[in-house]
């Protein structure tokens, strides 16, 4: 029996998901598999690619043969350099941690309740405020500005 190793299409439309599986070749593309060995999801950014290394050396110990996709994704993950004997490939890019959602909500609500001194940005009604002043600032200038000099019409004379 040929045992393959290759990619199972899982996931949604213009979304694939795959599993990175050992199956017998004449099965269908997403037919019945006899190991799961990894997955492969190509849309994420950088791509996740999981490999469980110990039987993937060990099916392709005992002659499976992987796929033109799964050979170049074991090369990026170090596999089939440490299959064939070659020097290890540079690593893999790793997606940052994401920040933790709670502890991002509780720090945004104790800043709402004034509880702790976290830098936020200023509301916009604070903006409007500001706007607001300085437009009166103009407005209340512009009557000291119309005011005539004393000499000129004020009735005075000399």
């Amino acid at each position: 029996m040929a045992v393959k190793i290759r990619l199972l299409r899982m996931g949604k439309i213009r979304n694939p998901q795959y599993r990175i599986v050992v199956a017998d070749a004449r099965t269908k593309r997403d037919g019945r598999a006899i190991e799961f060995v990894g997955i492969y999801h190509p849309k994420e950014n950088p791509s996740v690619i999981e490999v469980t290394s110990d039987r993937v050396q060990y099916w392709l110990s005992v002659g499976a043969q992987p796929s033109e996709a799964v050979q170049r994704l074991l090369e990026k993950t170090g596999d089939w350099q440490k299959f064939k004997g070659l020097p290890a490939p540079e690593p893999l890019q790793v997606a940052p941690e994401r920040a933790d959602r709670k502890a991002a909500y509780e720090a945004e609500a104790k800043a709402v309740a004034g509880i702790a001194d976290t830098p936020t940005k200023p509301a916009k009604k604070v903006e409007k405020v500001e706007k607001a002043e300085k437009k009166a600032e103009p407005a209340a200038e512009a009557p000291a500005q119309t005011e005539e000099p004393a000499g000129a019409g004020s009735g005075e004379q000399s």
